[in-house]
C-alpha cells in the first residue's frame, strides 16, 4: 500500500491575528451543529482512551465563572471513640472538619492548519483523522499533567537493599513482589480506603516485564469479567491491581555534554575538588553543567564550576573535595548509578488524588472552515482543527497514595519522558 506524507503546515500561518469570526460575517461556511457535535464527539473519545491516571481521580466539575481555582473539600478522619458513655448523659459529640484544597487550573492545547488542496485532494477524510490525533494527543496531554502530580507524592519505597535516595539505585534494583505487598502494607497501616476491594497501580511496561513472572501473579483475565476492567489493567498481585501505561513517569538525567553522556577522570585526585577530565567540553556545556550533580565512584557529588576547552584541557570543580583515580567515570547524578533510567509505580488507594471532570465543558474541540477568516484567507485556502482543554490535579491524600522508585532490565535502553 503506497503511504503519503502531507505537510499539514505547508499553506498555513498560524501567526495571522483573526479579529472576526464566520459567525460575525453572517458566513455560510461555519461548522454546522451536526458536524461540529460528530467532532467533539469524536476528540473526547479518542482523548478517554488515552485515560489512565485521570480514570482513578476524584472527579470535580468544572466551575463557570468560579476565577482560576478549581476546589476539592477534604474530610479529616474521626478519632476513636474510646471514652465510655455514662448512662442518661448525652456526650458532647463531635464536630465534621473539612479541609479546602484549592488547586490552579490551566489551559492546554494545540491545532493543525490544513489546506485546502488537502482537504480536497486526500483520499482519506482529513478533518476527521485530525480530528482523531489530536484526541489522542489531548488525552496524553492532560493524563501527563495528572501524573505529574501523582508522582511527586511523598511516600517513596526504593528498590533494592539499602537504598535511600534515587541516585543510589542501580539497575539491578528491579521490581519485586516483595516491594508490591511492601507498598500495600504501608497503604493498610495507614488506613487507605481500597478500590472495590484492592489497592492499584499504575507501572510501565518496562517494570512489568520484571513483575509478571513472580509467584502469585495473576493475569486480568483470570479474575475479572470484561466489564469490570479498567482501562490498560494487565494483572493483579499482593492485593495491587496493575494499569500498564508506557507514559509512567522515567528520570534519566540528560548527557554532560553534546558529544558525551558520561566524562572521563583524567589524571589522579586526592583530596582536591578539581577533576580534569578526558573529553572536550564547550563555554555553554561548561555553563550548563553549573549545578548539576554527577556520579564518580560511590559518591554523588555538585558541580560548581567547570572549565571548557579541547579533549584532555577540559575541567570541572565540585562543591566537595574528592579523591578518585584516572579513567573513572563521571555519570550524570539525577539518575541511578550508571545513568541506568529510574522508573516509576504509583500505588494507591480510593480518592488519593483529584481532577478535573473530563468532559465537553473542560475539552473543547474547535474547527474553523475554509471561509471562516475573512480577509486573513482571502482566497479560503485554510481551514483549523484544535484543541483547548482546562485541567488541574492535586494529590488530596497523601497517606493513600505510596511511589516504588526502582531500575528495570531495559533501563539503559529506555529514555526520560
Amino acid at each position: 500500500m503506497d503511504k503519503f506524507i502531507f505537510a499539514l503546515q505547508l499553506f498555513a500561518n498560524p501567526n495571522t491575528n483573526v479579529t472576526t469570526d464566520g459567525s460575525q460575517m453572517g458566513d455560510t461556511h461555519s461548522v454546522q451543529p451536526t458536524m461540529k457535535t460528530f467532532y467533539k464527539t469524536s476528540l473526547l473519545e479518542n482523548a478517554r482512551n488515552e485515560h489512565f491516571f485521570n480514570q482513578f481521580g476524584q472527579k470535580q466539575p468544572l466551575p463557570k465563572n468560579n476565577g482560576k481555582k478549581v476546589e476539592w473539600r477534604k474530610f479529616d478522619t474521626f478519632a476513636k471513640a474510646l471514652t465510655p458513655l455514662t448512662e442518661g448523659v448525652t456526650p458532647d459529640g463531635n464536630s465534621v472538619n473539612i479541609t479546602k484544597i484549592e488547586k490552579q487550573i490551566d489551559q492546554y492545547g494545540d491545532y493543525t492548519t490544513v489546506s485546502d488542496r488537502l482537504e480536497l485532494e486526500a483520499v482519506d477524510p482529513v478533518i476527521v483523522a485530525v480530528t482523531e490525533e489530536h484526541g489522542a494527543q489531548a488525552g496524553d496531554t492532560l493524563d501527563t499533567v495528572t501524573r505529574n502530580e501523582v508522582v511527586s507524592g511523598t511516600n517513596v519505597i526504593f528498590a533494592g537493599s539499602g537504598n535511600y535516595y534515587r541516585a543510589d539505585l542501580a539497575s539491578t534494583d528491579v521490581i519485586t513482589a516483595t516491594l508490591i505487598n511492601q507498598a500495600a502494607t504501608l497503604l493498610k497501616k495507614m488506613h487507605a480506603p481500597t478500590i472495590n476491594g484492592d489497592y492499584l497501580a499504575i507501572i510501565h511496561p518496562s517494570v512489568s516485564f520484571d513483575l509478571r513472572e513472580s509467584a502469585g501473579w495473576l493475569d486480568v483475565h483470570k479474575y475479572a469479567e470484561p466489564t469490570e476492567i479498567f482501562n490498560g489493567e494487565i494483572g493483579k498481585l499482593h492485593g495491587v491491581r496493575f494499569i500498564e501505561d508506557s507514559e509512567q513517569k522515567i528520570w534519566k538525567a540528560p548527557g554532560l555534554t553534546a558529544a558525551a553522556d558520561n566524562l572521563t577522570v583524567k589524571t589522579n585526585v586526592s583530596a582536591d575538588d578539581d577533576v580534569d577530565v578526558k573529553e572536550a567540553i564547550t563555554a555553554d556545556e561548561a555553563t550548563a553543567l553549573v549545578g548539576r550533580m554527577v556520579r564518580i565512584g560511590t559518591g554523588t557529588y555538585e558541580i560548581a564550576s567547570a572549565t571548557a576547552g579541547a579533549a584532555g584541557s577540559a575541567a570541572i570543580k565540585l562543591t566537595e573535595n574528592i579523591t578518585c583515580s584516572a579513567n573513572d567515570v563521571i555519570y550524570p547524578g539525577e539518575g541511578a548509578k550508571q545513568n541506568a533510567a529510574v522508573y516509576a509505580t504509583t500505588v494507591f488507594g480510593k480518592d488519593a488524588y483529584g481532577i478535573i471532570e473530563p468532559s465537553a465543558e473542560s475539552l473543547e474541540v474547535i474547527v474553523k472552515q475554509r471561509g471562516s477568516a475573512g480577509t486573513s484567507d482571502p482566497l479560503d485556502q485554510r481551514s483549523t482543527i484544535g484543541w483547548k482543554a482546562s485541567h488541574a490535579a492535586q494529590i488530596l491524600y497523601q497517606e493513600r497514595l505510596v511511589r516504588i522508585e526502582s531500575c528495570s532490565s531495559y533501563s539503559f535502553t529506555d529514555d526520560a519522558n
